[in-house]
């Protein structure tokens, strides 16, 4: 009898009081099979539907659903209402994202180049540049990788931020070549910028967690040189830092010859040029040339490593004044911080040069009482096999209220 059962269940009869025959079950697998055969006289036809299943029953009672017929798919669309009418908000939502990621890549990969002065704002968050376009300006926050021994941010960090934005600046104008600073007149021409001479004057350093304004602007310098001026400030009050002025000549990177500034460059580059005095008051005075019986200190050995050189293949001009710090004792560095200094390049430096550094004190006891205790130092870089490297000199304060800065803090003697 179950058996009987199972298989009506799975193959129903047709019979002349029964409907269910020639309706489809609710559960019908769409994948099943329907064999027909042509009604005959005497059978009627037979009907196998494979997967099929027996009408569904509620509190006992057979439930039969509307349904087509077996020779027809079911082809009638849900009846419209208020839900289905409404856009599939995702495919829309999917198409605006693409939209916005496609314009973002290509405002990326655009070659920026302001058009008016009031466009020359940085897109990429560098900076911007001010003053009818002649001030580039950028804020830094001092970073605790950045502070030394002292708390405060090093000479070095000072002047990485100087360089920071004078790239920036030619980076924003839209002038950057394939160079350091070159621009695309300079880069077709194998040219690059050297700095010559660099004169810093430092007021304050600031402390980990301060946020600095650093602007700068261009200018000429001879015929065929280019000053850059710096003004270091307290972004929040406005306080002066710090002040740098520089002086530019251009190199042929490939003879690593002094170039004149070809009029394609020149032409390119003047409209930035803004005529005013330099920021800091230039020093006329002779730097002295050092040697082993004039110095009070000599360190040797100073050996470039591979990051300390630039795209240019020579030495960072940053990585000279830590150089140039060294050849001074450490229980002089430990009670002064540096005020100011002058800088003279004279030749670049490669990976394989062996350097010296030599300092000399040049104030005697009476010149440090009638300066505030101030220090002046003599110094120069040098290469071991005797070319000069840099000429410079560096002034000092002492780091606190009670300290003289009396020459007996600084032994005489040679190292």
């Amino acid at each position: 009898m179950v058996a009987a059962a199972a298989t009506s269940a799975f193959f129903p009869a047709t019979t002349s009081s029964s409907s269910y025959s020639s309706k489809k079950p609710e559960n019908l697998d769409t994948r099943g099979i329907s064999l027909s055969k042509k009604p005959s006289s005497s059978s009627g036809g037979l009907k196998v539907k494979a997967n099929a299943q027996a009408p569904p029953k509620i509190n006992g009672t057979t439930v039969n659903f509307p349904q087509s017929t077996d020779d027809e798919a079911v082809t009638t669309p849900p009846p419209r209402t208020f839900i289905n009418q409404l856009p599939d908000w995702s495919v829309l939502l999917t198409a605006i994202t693409a939209m916005f990621l496609a314009a973002e890549k290509q405002w990326t990969l655009l070659d920026w180049k302001p058009r008016r002065p009031d466009m020359l704002v940085d897109p990429f968050g560098l900076g911007r540049i001010v003053q009818d376009g002649f001030v580039f300006t950028q804020n830094f926050s001092i970073r605790s990788y950045e502070i030394g021994a002292d708390r405060t941010a090093s000479i070095e960090s000072l002047m990485n931020h100087l360089q920071e934005t004078a790239l920036n600046h030619v980076k924003v104008a839209g002038l950057l070549g394939d160079g350091f600073g070159s621009t695309p007149e300079m880069s077709s021409r194998d040219l690059i910028w050297v700095v010559t001479k660099m004169q810093v004057l430092v007021d304050r350093y600031p402390s980990w967690g301060d946020v600095v304004q650093v602007d700068t602007w261009v200018s000429s310098s001879g015929k065929n040189g280019m000053r850059r001026d710096w003004l270091v400030r307290d972004s929040n009050t406005g306080e002066t830092l710090a002040r740098a002025s520089s002086v530019w000549v251009m190199m042929n990177k490939i003879t690593r010859r002094l170039s004149k500034i070809p009029e394609e460059v020149r032409r390119e580059i003047t409209p930035y040029f803004r005529e005013c005095a330099p920021i800091v008051e230039e020093d006329g005075r002779k730097l002295p040339k050092l040697d082993d019986s004039t110095a009070n200190y000599v360190r040797s050995g100073l050996t470039p490593r591979w990051n300390d050189l630039d795209i240019n293949q020579h030495v960072n001009n940053v990585k000279y004044i830590g150089w140039i710090l060294e050849g001074a004792p450490l229980s002089f560095l430990e009670n002064h911080e540096l005020s100011g200094m002058i800088l003279e390049y004279r030749k670049e430096c490669g990976i394989d040069n062996v350097l010296q550094s030599l300092t000399a004190v040049c104030n005697d006891a009476t010149g440090l009482a009638q300066d505030g205790g101030k220090v002046e130092c003599a110094h120069l870089l040098r290469l071991e096999s005797g070319p000069e490297i840099i000429r410079g000199r560096t002034t000092w304060r002492p780091k606190h209220a009670n300290n003289s800065g009396t020459l007996d803090q600084i032994p005489a003697e040679n190292n």
